[in-house]
């Protein structure tokens, strides 16, 4: 099969024409549709975050048809189509998988990262990590809620009750997560690079009652600020635009250092806390909920042969919405 890998630290993907591989116990192989271009695979090409083994197939946005079932499979059949996340695995009995709070798993697994991905024609994955994809959705407009769906809305739900709610970072994730708000009837602040007209103007496009630079501050106090720009000097910006007792929550897998600030920003019970992976819940609640709405992703299609260029693009933040790779 067709497959664009990551052989070196800090390299470009490379073509390689690994075997296609066969389904283990409890695993399906899938024939991948469509797949997500996520900030999470810049930051593994990037070194910033360590890829446990190389070569490696990225890719965590997935959407694709069951062509093979391995052994002990029930849940699924061939041509089921599913859509496969970031989170590909985990051991079931640990006190966080017990708990219900399975992306906390000390043992998980990743799509993607430690599981080969979706930069490729065929893929295998965990039949409980599959979701199936409301007919709703077309094969590309539903990659992006793999992801930048599923980390937006964990990243709400993290905020609470907030009315008045900021986006820093209006990307992929954040344009969904736009819909959901207004479908809720939230209020929508958005924060882009300082003079990105072209993205506040997206994000009035999407209901936002203001769009302006992350150097700014918005028109009154947010509840909640929710993050999405890997930029570690956004948390006290964010802490400074929002009321008391508000929340700032990071959706992000990583982000430069948090410089020093002064302590008064986070007094008067600001609370700061962070998004970490996803539970199958948040999949399930989200995908019922997007076809609702419905949601609309808006999305740049490119070969696979081309993954290197959306990377580049989505790195230079001249992608309006989501990149998809299409096999």
């Amino acid at each position: 099969m067709r497959a664009m890998q990551l052989a070196a630290p800090r390299a470009p993907l490379r073509p390689a024409d690994p075997t296609i591989p066969e389904p283990g116990a409890g695993q399906v192989l899938v024939k991948v549709s469509a797949c997500g271009v996520c900030r999470t695979d810049l930051h593994i090409l990037d070194g910033e975050l360590v890829a446990p083994r190389l070569p490696l197939t990225p890719g965590h946005e997935i959407v694709g048809r069951v062509v093979a079932l391995g052994p002990g499979v029930t849940t699924l059949t061939p041509g089921d189509r599913v859509g496969v996340p970031w989170l590909g695995w985990t051991c079931g009995t640990c006190a966080f998988c017990r708990s219900g709070r399975e992306n906390l798993c000390d043992s998980a697994r990743f799509t993607g990262f430690q599981i080969d991905g979706g930069y490729a024609e065929y893929t295998v994955a965990d039949a409980r990590y599959c979701f199936r994809i409301p007919e709703t959705f077309g094969d590309v407009a539903a990659a992006p809620l793999l992801c930048a769906g599923l980390i937006g809305y964990r990243t709400l739900r993290l905020a609470g009750e907030a009315e008045r709610v900021g986006i820093y970072g209006f990307g992929a994730a954040a344009h969904i997560l736009a819909q959901v708000i207004r479908y809720q009837g939230r209020r929508l602040y958005a924060f882009t690079r300082p003079g990105d007209r072209a993205a506040q103007e997206f994000a009035r496009g999407l209901g936002a009652s203001w769009a302006g630079g992350s150097d700014e501050l918005p028109p009154e106090p947010l509840d909640a600020a929710l993050l999405f720009a890997p930029v570690g000097a956004l948390i006290p910006a964010a802490l400074a635009a929002t009321v008391k007792g508000g929340t700032v929550v990071s959706g992000g897998i990583h982000m430069s250092d948090i410089p020093s600030f002064p302590y008064r920003l986070l007094w008067e019970e600001r609370v700061v806390r962070s998004v970490a992976n996803l539970t199958r819940a948040d999949g399930e609640e989200l995908l019922a909920l997007a076809a609702r709405i419905p949601i609309e992703t808006h999305t740049t299609v490119f070969p696979l042969a081309e993954a290197n260029d959306a990377l580049e693009r989505l790195r230079q933040g001249r992608i309006e919405g989501a990149a998809v790779l299409v096999p």
